[in-house]
């Protein structure tokens, strides 16, 4: 029992030691919080007079009002923003001063109204209804899905006259995104980068497949006539993009945002990553027999994947272009290259 009682004790001791720093951590990040919000009280307040008085002067400007009635206008709205800085800026340091004299103690309990909330090792137990929101979040994530047309850049030839079916060979893309504002006051310029997989499809013309001769892939025809021959590579990618666009601000008391919803936007970058898989799928009738064959081999991939890629867009949705500066097959003697044109979606 004596144990118990000691385990219990030391316990309790180490949870209170917790606590305590913790609390001291969380009073000194309060404080320092309330006095960044001054300034940021001023300016909020001196930005909403310069556009009530640039509303007056326009006004003024369309013969609405008098120059006397401007002045007065002026002179009113000037006290009125003068005394809401004044009020604000009182509330501020009253609880600047609250939390000077008190050390934090009795400040949980009072604002929360005893409500129970635990913080140890890191982790919180109990209510998070009054969670501390995060003034200024710099980073965000979406996911991020596209698709289109795909086809290959042949050395020496043209896209008219490709190998590959136009309509017929597609692209995918799935993966989450995290974007992050470059500058502290502008959010203009961002860096957007995540983790994404990638399949590729060709579609063969003239009833040709992929045949592997040692270190080569060739086209040839194939022996008999084929309903379907699709070639496929997927990859796992890591896409960086530098993303540029005007955005929405919206700040009060407690938080700045950035939003770029139905806001233009444009994208540039690239991708590297590796190739995880190589297929080939095969329909045909034989003797009768439906057949289809699924190959899945090296086929002379290249492994490591890397290249080009760009969006230009509004909203969530964008024109998306990549293209492929590593060659679809190693030691090609024609090299080819993956490229891909479709539609973007950042959820």
């Amino acid at each position: 029992m004596k144990t118990i009682v000691t385990i219990a004790t030391f316990v309790a001791m180490a949870l209170f030691a917790q606590l305590s720093s913790a609390q001291e951590v969380s009073d000194n990040n309060a404080i320092e919080q309330l006095k960044q919000q001054k300034e940021r009280v001023i300016n909020v307040e001196k930005e909403a007079l310069k556009k009530e008085v640039e509303e007056i002067n326009e006004k003024l400007v369309n013969g609405e009002i008098t120059k006397e009635d401007a002045q007065r206008l002026k002179e009113e709205v000037a006290k009125k923003h003068a005394l809401n800085i004044e009020n604000r800026i009182a509330i501020i340091e009253n609880k600047i001063a609250f939390l000077e004299r008190n050390g934090g103690s009795t400040i949980e309990l009072l604002e929360k109204d005893m409500e129970y909330s635990l913080t140890f090792l890191g982790f919180n137990f109990g209510s998070n209804k009054d969670r501390e929101i995060r003034y200024d979040r710099r980073t965000t994530s979406n996911l991020v899905i596209a698709f289109g047309l795909n086809n290959a850049i042949v050395d020496g030839q043209s896209l008219d006259d490709s190998d590959y079916k136009i309509s017929g060979s597609r692209f995918f893309e799935i993966g989450w995104a995290w974007k992050t504002r470059v500058f502290k006051n502008t959010n203009f310029l961002r860096i957007k980068y995540g983790i994404s997989y990638t399949s590729n499809g060709l579609k063969p013309t003239d009833n040709r497949y992929f045949v592997e001769n040692g270190n080569q892939t060739t086209l040839e025809e194939f022996r008999v006539e084929l309903d379907k021959s699709k070639f496929r590579m997927d990859n796992l990618v890591v896409p960086v993009h530098f993303e540029f666009g005007p955005s929405k601000v919206t700040e009060t008391e407690k938080s700045i945002r950035y939003s770029t919803r139905n806001r233009f936007r444009i994208g540039l970058g690239g991708y590297v990553g590796v190739n995880i898989s190589t297929r080939q799928k095969l329909k045909y009738k034989e003797n009768g027999d439906r057949v289809k064959d699924k190959i899945k081999r090296d086929y002379n991939t290249s492994d490591l994947i890397y290249g080009l890629s760009g969006y230009i867009g509004f909203g969530d949705m964008s024109i998306y272009a990549k293209y492929d500066l590593s060659p679809i097959f190693k030691n090609a003697e024609i090299e080819q290259n993956n490229v891909s044109l479709g539609l973007r979606f950042d959820f």
